[in-house]
């Protein structure tokens, strides 16, 4: 008999959903992750009073009011609303385009004057049918803002030429004609109180956890004691890159306690130019209003994902899409396995996605 109904594998939040709903009807769980906490790339560490988004800040926006209420069931959240700053070569823009964004751009005052801006320097451009980003960008906001607030960025972060990228990834642009300044159009948005680690640490409350034990290491011992696996982990390494390695984006963080209040005034600042290596600067305290006397920054670096580095974004351009359908042809194949989240579907998720999709799971699972 196994010991266990099911082996999680990753304890993120596609992971901790499974195991706290299985748990609740009764089964019997495991939770295991290579990493020696719990939580994936949601992780939160204490540094000088701070809690510090270790893997990248992470900002729970939803329209889903299922999905919120589940999460507030583990955490209270504050009421942080995303409002990010755009520096280029030390001119400072609102993020998201809006009317404080067009006024320093242009002089403009009026949304009249804005939109007016705007399809001049489209019609200049003279794009009808965009083919890639660059002319998706400039038909959404003209030449002036691509070329300072979304080329320099965009290149950085996926490390191609925009014109050498697929126009899709940048379709949702938010272009606002007031002065907006919340990043996420959601309807609930904010931070767990205390990080979002001792959220996640609530959901796997009372369940068994073992970190630092890598499952394709022990693979065969490990899905002898369950009854079922629940892997999030990448697809293409569970079946050892048989068909070739799935691509991706990686993220690298320069992280440092500085001996002084505010750095820089806000959450997020994200540097737009092509010369400044980091893609943006995070200052942890201010997604929880802090008041501490330091401050914790850290400046991400965008890089091209190799083997012994964190996947972080899927490149979900037409030949890795080709090869993770291959992937889940031979996962669906697997009778005691359920593949789920960001890198065991080769999907961007947002958290609520992730959750929403985590729980869907339990209901045709458990």
């Amino acid at each position: 008999m196994s010991k266990y109904d099911y082996l999680v594998v990753g304890a993120g939040l596609y992971g901790a959903v499974f195991a706290h709903e299985a748990a609740a009807r009764g089964k019997k769980v495991l939770v295991i992750d290579k990493r020696p906490n719990i939580a994936g790339n949601v992780y939160t560490e204490e540094m000088e009073g701070i809690n510090v988004h270790i893997y990248g800040a992470h900002i729970f926006h939803t329209n889903n009011k299922k999905v919120w209420d589940y999460v507030n069931q583990f955490a209270e959240f504050n009421r942080f609303t995303n409002s990010p700053v755009a520096n280029y070569h030390g001119e400072l823009y609102s993020l998201p385009f809006n009317m404080y964004t067009f006024n320093k751009m242009w002089g403009v005052v009026t949304p009249e004057e804005a939109a007016a801006k705007i399809e001049e320097q489209k019609q200049a451009a003279g794009i009808t049918e965009p083919k890639n980003l660059e002319e998706q960008a400039i038909s959404l906001v003209g030449t002036d803002i691509y070329e300072k607030l979304v080329k320099g960025y965009t290149e950085k972060q996926w490390g191609r030429p925009c014109d050498q990228l697929p126009a899709f990834i940048i379709k949702r642009l938010p272009v606002r004609l007031t002065f907006d300044n919340n990043y996420f159009n959601a309807l609930y948005q904010g931070i767990p109180m205390g990080g979002y680690t001792s959220m996640v640490a609530n959901m796997l409350e009372g369940i068994e956890v073992q970190l630092n034990l890598d499952y394709l290491e022990k693979k065969e011992e490990l899905d002898a004691l369950a009854d079922k696996v629940i892997y999030t982990g990448p697809i293409d390494a569970y079946f050892d890159y048989k068909l070739g390695a799935l691509e991706y984006r990686s993220v690298r963080f320069e992280t440092e306690v500085l001996d002084k209040p505010n750095f820089q005034g806000n959450a997020a600042v994200n540097y737009t130019d092509r010369e400044t290596p980091w893609t943006r600067i995070i200052e942890h305290k201010w997604f929880e209003f802090g008041t501490q006397p330091k401050t914790v920054i850290s400046r991400e670096y965008s890089s091209e994902w190799k083997p012994g580095d964190e996947p972080y974004y899927p490149v979900n351009d037409e030949k890795n899409g080709k090869l993770y359908a291959e992937y889940k042809q031979l996962a669906d194949a697997e009778e005691k396995v359920i593949f789920g989240g960001r890198l065991g579907e080769y999907k961007y998720y947002d958290m609520d996605a992730v959750i929403d999709s985590a729980l869907d799971m339990c209901e045709k699972e458990l």
